[in-house]
């Protein structure tokens, strides 16, 4: 197995690899990357350089990736001459290019905020959509993820100048704010032949554009998880994922609409490594190497999942692993404010105990995170 990136997916895909079955190699831009540790074997190279693409996928089987800052047109040209990616290009393109996504999918009549996409501030579509939904958001169509790449304006003002500033390397997704009850994830797992498996709904809470902390169970009704898990499998068959497929949920006024996806593990996945028979890592390489998926059955009856985001001073591993019931996955990154250093989880019987042990041991590993 080839991973194009070494970040930390790649990282907790190597612990995962020998019980699957599989030899990984990733494709790191240094060897400073979080997944070298892991990685059975390590490529020095740029994710958009097609020379070092094309020497990754001569020494594996099969190409995925742990994310989605790639060229779709090298990933095609890999697929012509006849390699193996998995996703393909053609499923990739959903997460890379988030206006052809929006476009798609309101075809399919996939639950949406309202939007335009635009490629420039004199769009002359631009006006009235903006009189009709007030302040947007804005998304940069390509390159964004962990919050960048989307903007707030308070005012028109802004909006035009935000959108001069992110119109000069992508177009833009223009699109309403919505009056939020909440925020859900939906991880489930594609095989070759189409076969399906969804992990339980999950309740997540953003800062500042990132995810701080995954709940499990995530605490709706029965109709609102049948409904995320039609139209996970909607979406997995519309995009021809194969392997992990992630779909962010805002719980609006109007229900489910799809805010994000990702075709590859996903932070919001990361609690399956202790709270499910089988970790969303190891099914995603199962399933991109064409094998059988495992069960994502639940093996506790709560999961609390807290993200480490480094705070202005380092705090303490050390100090993180000693709280008792605490899972600690360091990233093997050097510490920097705002920088994404590792996760907790905390697995049990009782939702509010797992909660608070979750977040003394992130507090004492340094997040800079509030706790909610």
């Amino acid at each position: 197995m080839g991973v194009v990136g070494a970040g930390q997916l790649a990282r907790m895909m190597g612990d995962a690899a020998h019980g699957a079955g599989v030899i990984l190699t990733v494709l790191a831009s240094s060897p400073e990357d979080s997944a070298v540790e892991t990685a059975d074997v390590t490529m020095l190279g740029s994710p958009d350089d097609a020379q070092s693409l094309d020497e990754l996928a001569s020494r594996v089987d099969v190409v995925t990736f742990d994310h989605e800052l790639v060229n779709l047109d090298q990933i095609a040209a890999l697929e012509t001459r006849g390699v193996v990616v998995r996703p393909g290009a053609r499923a990739l393109r959903f997460a890379v290019d988030k206006g052809h996504q929006r476009r798609i999918f309101d075809a399919a009549g996939i639950p949406l905020p309202r939007f335009i996409v635009v490629t420039s501030s004199s769009d002359p579509m631009l006006k009235g959509f903006l009189d009709s939904v007030g302040p947007p958001v804005l998304k940069a169509s390509r390159g964004g993820y962990d919050g960048r790449g989307v903007l707030f304006p308070q005012s028109r003002v802004e909006v035009i100048a935000m959108i001069d500033e992110l119109s000069t390397t992508t177009s833009v997704v223009v699109e309403e704010r919505l009056n939020l009850r909440g925020e859900l994830a939906l991880v489930v797992v594609r095989g070759v032949h189409g076969e399906y498996a969804s992990y339980p709904l999950v309740s997540t809470v953003q800062s500042k554009g990132m995810c701080v902390e995954v709940r499990f169970p995530a605490g709706v009704d029965e109709s609102t998880a049948l409904e995320a898990n039609r139209l996970g499998r909607k979406i997995a068959t519309l995009v021809g994922a194969v392997g992990v497929l992630a779909i962010e949920f805002f719980v609006s006024d109007r229900g489910l609409v799809v805010n994000e996806i990702a075709l590859r593990p996903h932070n919001t996945g990361h609690w399956t490594i202790e709270g499910a028979r089988t970790s969303q890592f190891t099914n995603h390489l199962l399933a991109v190497s064409g094998r059988a998926l495992e069960s994502t059955e639940t093996i506790v009856a709560s999961a609390v999942m807290v993200n480490v985001v480094g705070a202005d001073e380092p705090g303490s591993i050390e100090g993180a692993r000693q709280i008792a019931g605490a899972h600690v996955h360091d990233y093997g990154k050097l510490w920097r404010p705002g920088r994404k250093l590792g996760h907790v989880t905390v697995v049990g019987d009782d939702a509010r105990s797992t909660h608070v042990t979750a977040w003394e041991s992130a507090r004492a590993y340094g997040t800079g995170t509030r706790e909610t």
